[in-house]
């Protein structure tokens, strides 16, 4: 098994800015077998925490099903062998089976596990999980599709 780290520079200013939610990213095996692992830090800091919830800090499971999404996207990308730029963009078309199975707070370390189901016809479906301390925090099947940006 080989382990390719890569950090959150390598993807963060040209595939989702100030709004990436991942790490660091770790692969096994290749990016042909069509699944990426990663690895998010929750820390205090994360802006959400003031309002959700000021006494008990959780992060939004909305944040969590985003955070599997930019890994699939990732994936995606490094498995059709390109280099995401300013014009590609990958939308949600349906997410399936959503469930939150903990909360996640300050502190934990949220392991995105996202392995490619199918990839035809432009669309790609992906069966997505998070966990923290090799805990269930949430699964979903996700579906999305890549589109050119016109200039």
């Amino acid at each position: 098994m080989i382990l390719c780290k890569q950090t959150q520079a390598d993807h963060k200013a040209s595939i989702f800015g100030a709004f990436l939610s991942i790490c660091r990213i770790v692969i096994r095996c290749s990016w042909s077998i069509g699944s990426l692992n990663a690895l998010k830090n929750i820390t205090m800091n994360e802006p959400f925490f003031n309002g959700h919830f000021p006494h008990i800090p959780v992060m939004p499971g909305v944040l969590m099903i985003e955070a599997l999404a930019q890994a699939a996207g990732i994936l995606s990308f490094k498995t059709m062998g390109q280099r995401a730029d300013p014009r590609s963009v990958f939308y949600f078309v349906g997410i399936d089976g959503a469930r939150f199975k903990r909360p996640v707070g300050p502190g934990d370390q949220l392991h995105l596990k996202v392995s490619i189901v199918r990839a035809k016809g432009g669309l790609w479906k992906y069966d997505a999980q998070a966990l923290v301390d090799e805990q269930l925090a949430v699964e979903a099947v996700l579906m999305c599709t890549m589109r050119k940006l016109e200039p």
